[in-house]
């Protein structure tokens, strides 16, 4: 991403502060990046004059990493979450304040927070260019809705037949389609795909029904998970 561990934290805060509104201060208490130490969300420490707060910030970092890397909805990388610290309660003995009892504890605090926030799935999209003629055109939009895809722009060459189509295709559903468009368009049609960005699922997680419940379920099987998101009374 354009945000990273290794930016100048001047530069990291400046560019927050104007994309994104963040307050100056925020941008640098940043704690970790995670998973991995670079994915995209953020541990921030937003709190005031807490007691021992710098001796369990290892502790707080690992179990953010692991949360980030099996997020709660199906073990998924989480992406684009912001975690604020907002206050700590910590034992006076410091026994009480090793790695064994604020990594569990903290992990389950950060699933609690994900789970109280209307989480949903993200997935990758990609940028798919046709080539093809007027003729062939209402079939490719039909393929594309079939599949939950979306023409944004069509431009056509001048002075010949051909245009020239731009649409966005979710990677899951993309399997088939340049055979689908093909045999849709009689051999009009030529596509290329590439990765462009990543969308939220439309749906509500909540929903049973929807698009981003039915593919929690699958990945969820798919993992041997067990069956249903976990409920939120598990991490309080």
């Amino acid at each position: 991403g354009k945000v990273t561990p290794r930016d100048d934290p001047k530069k990291r805060s400046k560019y927050l502060s104007e994309k994104f509104g963040w307050n100056a201060d925020d941008s640098k208490k940043i704690w970790c990046f995670g998973p991995e130490t670079n994915g995209a969300n953020l541990l921030i420490d937003m709190t005031k004059g807490i007691q021992y707060l710098n001796e369990i910030k290892e502790s707080c970092n690992a179990a953010f990493q692991w949360a980030t890397k099996e997020g709660v909805l199906c073990e998924e990388n989480m992406r684009g979450i912001r975690f604020n610290i907002q206050d700590v309660t910590l034992h006076t003995d410091a026994i009480h304040r090793g790695g064994g009892q604020i990594i569990p504890t903290c992990r389950r605090v950060l699933y609690a927070c994900q789970l109280t926030a209307s989480p949903s799935l993200q997935e990758p999209i990609f940028l798919v260019d046709i080539q093809t003629n007027e003729t062939a055109m209402g079939s490719i939009y039909g393929v594309l809705n079939k599949r939950r895809g979306h023409v944004f722009q069509e431009d056509k060459r001048p002075g010949t037949p051909i245009y020239n189509m731009k649409a966005y295709l979710p990677v899951m559903e993309s399997f088939g389609f340049t055979a689908d468009l093909r045999s849709a368009t009689s051999g009009q049609a030529f596509p290329q795909c590439v990765f462009d960005h990543w969308d939220v699922v439309s749906g509500n997680i909540n929903d049973q029904n929807s698009k981003v419940s039915t593919i929690v379920k699958q990945i969820r099987q798919r993992k041997a998970l067990k069956e249903g998101i976990p409920a939120l009374d598990n991490y309080l």
